[in-house]
């Protein structure tokens, strides 16, 4: 018990050791945004006020939340210093929410405002920077939230588990978990919303809507559908979502606006939908799946096998 204990502290100090370095390197990044950026920008007024809370956020509360948890660190008072950090967690999902409309009204002020484009390169010429960009700085507390989850688990791992400091950290790694869960559910629907937004502006024409609320993006690609009369095999595109699958062909490469776009040829529902291998279970080359609708049933072929069989999970997934 006494070697398990004298381990444990070993690597907790460890990696308390390893927490607060990073923290002090995460705060001087952080620094340079609030110094160099925020402070000068409010004295300046190169930016109105309200372009400068969309354009930064929180920024400056996590920082200072930052600064307290490092000085609790320094001092050595992990627990205390934690708790105190659990209480400021909610402004990285804040963060997270608004960082595509941060994006987007920086990329529109170094547009249209000549004076704040001018500020920007001159700010980011000063060597503390050393050739980083402010787009480059601004995701950081995000990175840095996925840090704090592993460096709280390690430290969690080992702490003696009748010790009090065990259930308060055990609480600080739940707050940290959840926070980290919120933040990655807002990217995973951004980058959805990005496939989506990508998809409906390679179908020709505003027919097809892929837009809706609660679409999710599954996978897309080439695959041959065999006719049910002896005709020849046809290389459709496909795009499967968790609600519909969608046939589409290339539109005439000569065609003056659509020459790189897809026509959509069929969308099927999926809530009625049978999904079957027909070939392809063993080592041949390639496959067949059978995907019967009510009043249609599509015959899909691929000389990839891998390709099949990840195409056969994806539709049973979706269909489930």
């Amino acid at each position: 018990v006494e070697e398990q204990r004298a381990r444990w502290e070993r690597k907790r100090s460890r990696t308390a050791k390893e927490l607060l370095e990073t923290e002090h390197k995460y705060l001087e990044q952080l620094d340079l945004v609030v110094t160099f950026f925020v402070t000068i920008l409010k004295a300046k007024g190169t930016l109105k006020p309200a372009v400068l809370e969309t354009i930064f956020g929180p920024l400056e509360s996590i920082y200072s939340a930052s600064q307290v948890l490092s000085l609790h660190l320094e001092r050595g008072n992990l627990g205390p210093g934690l708790e105190n950090f659990c209480q400021n967690l909610e402004l990285y999902g804040h963060y997270a929410e608004n960082l595509e409309l941060a994006n987007k009204t920086l990329k529109e002020q170094l547009t249209k405002n000549k004076s704040f484009r001018r500020f920007k390169k001159l700010q980011e010429t000063r060597p503390q920077f050393q050739g980083r960009k402010l787009e480059d700085l601004l995701p950081l507390p995000l990175q840095r939230l996925h840090q704090y989850k592993h460096f709280l688990r390690d430290l969690l791992e080992n702490t003696s588990p009748d010790s009090a400091e065990y259930q308060k950290l055990a609480k600080v790694v739940k707050s940290v978990s959840d926070v980290s869960r919120w933040v990655q559910d807002i990217i995973r629907k951004r980058e959805n919303s990005l496939q989506l937004l990508r998809v409906q502006k390679l179908l020709k024409g505003q027919k097809t809507q892929v837009l809706t609320p609660g679409r999710w993006y599954i996978r897309e690609g080439w695959l041959l559908v065999v006719p049910s009369k002896g005709e020849e095999l046809k290389r459709r595109m496909f795009f499967l979502f968790s609600d519909i699958f969608i046939a589409t062909k290339p539109c005439h490469p000569l065609h003056p606006l659509n020459s790189n776009k897809l026509a959509c040829q069929a969308v099927y529902p999926l809530h009625q939908c049978i999904v079957d291998k027909v070939f392809g279970h063993t080592q041949s080359q390639g496959g067949l799946l059978s995907l019967s609708f009510p009043h249609k049933t599509l015959l899909l072929m691929s000389s990839d096998q891998q390709d099949i069989n990840d195409w056969y999970q994806s539709l049973t997934a979706a269909v489930r």
